[in-house]
């Protein structure tokens, strides 16, 4: 979850601010991988650990982000699954 201190926030803030503003898909998942590599993961417990990271990211950016949007455009557009008898 990405719900830390907050005082342990502006740091890691400074860093998120010096990223190109628009980092392309590729990009993104290199610079996540480095970041991942930079924890120097020493054991299938350690690399375990880094996929719980990341899939606990995954599904709270689609619960916060991605499911809003969607929400959205379900009302701007109709809800599909409303159609299903």
């Amino acid at each position: 979850m990405p719900y830390i201190k907050e005082e342990s926030r502006p740091k890691l803030d400074r860093i998120v601010e010096q990223l190109p503003e628009e980092l392309k898909a590729g990009e993104l998942n290199y610079f996540i991988t480095k970041t991942l590599l930079a924890t120097k993961p020493q054991s299938y417990t350690d690399y375990n650990a880094l996929v719980g990271v990341l899939e606990c990211v995954k599904l709270e950016f689609y619960r916060r982000a991605i499911s809003t949007y969607e929400d959205g455009k379900m009302v701007e557009n109709g809800d599909v699954y409303g159609s299903i008898e």
